[in-house]
């Protein structure tokens, strides 16, 4: 009888906005096509309980971590981090995202505003501009950047978010530009919103 090679083994996958939810599934995924995984979320409780499922139910490792990726500066730490515990990273996988609800357009502040641009679109920026260049440098590597068919169809109940997950969508085909012929993929999924 011959092992089952898994499609993913020896892989590592980054997922941020993790811990629940669509992140939650792909992590799960991931790690049942054989990937160890890295979990990040604003929350590690929720990172740290799902990394236990992980290595329970799949044996992959799994690396909880607490990062708020709309902090710029966050964001080497935690690449350090993962290059540190894996030495890798090989799918990027730029999830997190909200899309806080509000009264009318006129109630929006600056700090709700520069919020949701942080979280969907200056996050994946940083993220991508840390890891890309160090998947060139391994060979290649594939980034996902989780988008919403908001980008294309907004409505007034969720424009900041939309106009965030635009800017995805555009810096998406930008690092592709740059890194997919030297690295691998790059993709915009809009996401069932």
């Amino acid at each position: 009888m011959t092992e089952q090679v898994l499609p993913l083994e020896g892989k590592v996958a980054l997922v941020t906005g993790g811990s629940r939810g669509l992140g939650r599934e792909m992590v799960l995924a991931f790690a049942k096509a054989g990937a160890d995984t890295v979990i990040v979320s604003r929350k590690i409780d929720s990172c740290e309980k799902l990394a236990a499922e992980v290595t329970e139910t799949t044996g992959r490792k799994a690396l909880p971590v607490a990062c708020h990726v709309g902090d710029w500066d966050a964001q080497e730490a935690l690449v350090e981090q993962v290059y540190a515990k894996f030495g890798r990273v090989d799918i990027l996988v730029n999830n997190a995202g909200m899309s806080p609800l509000y009264d009318s357009l006129g109630s929006i502040t600056e700090a709700l505003f520069d919020k949701v641009f942080d979280v969907n679109l200056k996050g994946a920026f940083r993220l991508t501009t840390l890891i890309a260049p160090r998947m060139v440098e391994a060979g290649g590597g594939s980034v996902i950047n989780i988008s919403s068919i908001a980008a294309e169809r907004p409505t007034p109940s969720d424009l900041p978010y939309a106009a965030a997950k635009s800017g995805l969508n555009i810096i998406t085909k930008g690092f592709a530009q740059e890194y997919g012929p030297r690295c691998g993929s790059m993709r915009s999924w809009p996401a069932r919103s």
